[in-house]
């Protein structure tokens, strides 16, 4: 059984910079579906980006130019470079993996399709 611990997060002001990292365990997360999800209290949670197994690469249009999701395999660990931060990214950041999506073309950009979660990290963007 995977299990995802999520790092990186803090406070930072306005048009600043973080990466979140998500460490697995348990298992290989190799070739499985892997996004990042972000929630705002009172909120749904919401996706921010996903990455295939095998390559394709989804952005929320708030993400998309800013955000950078990656994945390093051999250290069974997912990043999300985050760049000109504002306030509207303030959230808790949540990794995710869908392991019944092994090495698929997309992932599903649902949070409820995604089995696995970490514990979430802060971000907090003051102006």
């Amino acid at each position: 059984q995977v299990q995802l611990v999520e790092s990186g997060g803090g406070s930072v002001q306005a048009g600043g910079s973080l990466t979140l990292s998500c460490a697995a365990s348990g298992d290989s997360i190799r070739g499985a579906c892997m996004g990042w999800f972000r929630q705002v209290s009172g909120k749904e949670r919401e996706e921010v980006a996903t990455v295939a197994g095998g390559g394709t690469i989804s952005y929320t249009e708030s993400a998309r130019g800013r955000f950078t999701i990656s994945r390093v395999d051999d250290k069974n660990t997912l990043l999300l470079q985050m760049n000109n931060l504002n306030a509207e990214d303030t959230a808790v950041y949540y990794c995710a993996a869908d392991m019944t999506r092994v090495w698929s073309i997309e992932c599903s950009r649902r949070p409820g399709d995604f089995g696995v979660w970490g514990q979430g990290t802060q971000v907090t963007v003051t102006s």
